[in-house]
């Protein structure tokens, strides 16, 4: 694909003076035809995650609750089993499904047509039940055996203002308790890629759980990707996580607040430029503005897919990463990868809750050229 002529720096773009934007009909940039390093014939799964394994709960509520119950919205909250109990008991009619950020990107990698598989950790009672058959439903690999002791299984309360922010409420349960022991290594091996999501990451076991999956992957020659998940867990644990991205990650994915908070800056271009020395690949969404895909040589824009409304923007990260997943796992052009996570991400925000409706598979193969 030969390259159009670099355009002139924009301030707040992602994009640092001297790098090149590339142009596509419409405007837009064109996008430069690297393609994702992986073979995906030399595996026999195409993602594998790991992450918190819960029961999603979405209701629509007002601002007023939320004030209510004094929590920040639109971020995320850990809760314990007490608190759960208080706000459940608030909410309205409520959608209940298997969940999770890393579990919704595992179904949707399955959903487009993608092989995969999940590593999160449920109790053997009636949500446990819920939320391995749920998830094996939708076509994700899920072997992980029901914990016979500790914590319930875990749950995320999440409120719908109508501006269409979720402000999410998680009782972790069972799954903060998934440490290095859960990790097995023939699963990790045999996924093209490994994904990891940042909302693991508070307790010190799960830490430790990372680095080990991530040293079994890199041992076989895999792929090492994470998502921050939130800037309040960045806050949380920045040390740990700039360890994580700096030594053991080759793709990251975060929103705009996420890495600013990792890099302690308020500009997009200097968070740009620092990622870029950390990580060979990183998949920065930007809401409306789109998304920027960032290597050590070049910064790609991807433009968001136009929606007539936004219903809620539950999972609209998640589903970026799995279509974006999908086609690097399948060795695509970074570009394609970009548009395949904003046409996932767009699906997903025009409705409620954090699994796709549409035939995205039908519009996956469209994008990939099958």
């Amino acid at each position: 694909m030969p390259s159009a002529p670099a355009a002139t720096h924009r301030p707040g773009s992602g994009v640092p003076p001297g790098a090149p934007i590339r142009r596509t009909a419409g405007g837009f940039p064109t996008l430069a035809a690297v393609r994702a390093p992986v073979d995906p014939t030399a595996a026999d799964v195409d993602v594998v995650g790991i992450g918190n394994a819960l029961v999603d709960v979405l209701s629509h509520e007002t601002d007023e609750l939320i004030d209510r119950l004094g929590i920040p919205k639109g971020g995320m909250t850990l809760i314990d089993g007490e608190r759960a109990d208080e706000i459940y008991e608030l909410m309205g009619p409520a959608v209940e499904i298997s969940g999770g950020s890393a579990a919704n990107t595992i179904v949707g990698v399955a959903v487009m047509g993608g092989r995969s598989e999940y590593l999160g950790k449920v109790r053997d009672d009636q949500l446990g039940e819920v939320f391995a058959h749920d998830i094996r439903a939708t076509g994700v690999r899920y072997e992980v055996a029901l914990a016979e002791s500790g914590p319930s299984t875990g749950c995320c309360l999440i409120l719908v203002t109508p501006d269409a922010q979720r402000t999410m409420n998680t009782y972790l349960g069972a799954s903060v308790h998934l440490g290095p022991g859960d990790v097995d290594p023939e699963r990790i091996t045999r996924a093209s890629v490994l994904y990891l999501e940042g909302y693991l990451y508070d307790p010190p076991e799960a830490q430790e759980a990372f680095r080990v999956a991530a040293r079994y992957a890199h041992d076989a020659g895999r792929i090492v990707s994470a998502t921050l998940s939130d800037s309040f867990c960045v806050e949380r644990h920045h040390g740990a996580f700039l360890d994580l991205v700096e030594h053991h990650v080759d793709l990251l994915f975060a929103n705009e607040p996420e890495i600013l908070a990792l890099y302690r800056t308020d500009d997009f271009d200097e968070a740009v430029a620092a990622v870029r020395e950390h990580v060979p690949y990183a998949a920065l969404t930007r809401s409306a503005k789109g998304s920027v895909v960032v290597t050590p040589d070049e910064v790609i824009e991807v433009p968001a897919v136009p929606i007539d409304e936004l219903v809620d923007t539950t999972g609209a990260g998640d589903l970026y990463a799995a279509g974006f997943l999908h086609g690097f796992s399948l060795g695509a052009e970074l570009e394609t990868c970009g548009r395949l996570g904003s046409m996932a991400a767009a699906e997903v925000i025009a409705h409620i809750g954090a699994r796709p409706v549409d035939d995205l598979a039908g519009q996956a193969r469209a994008l990939l050229g099958g």
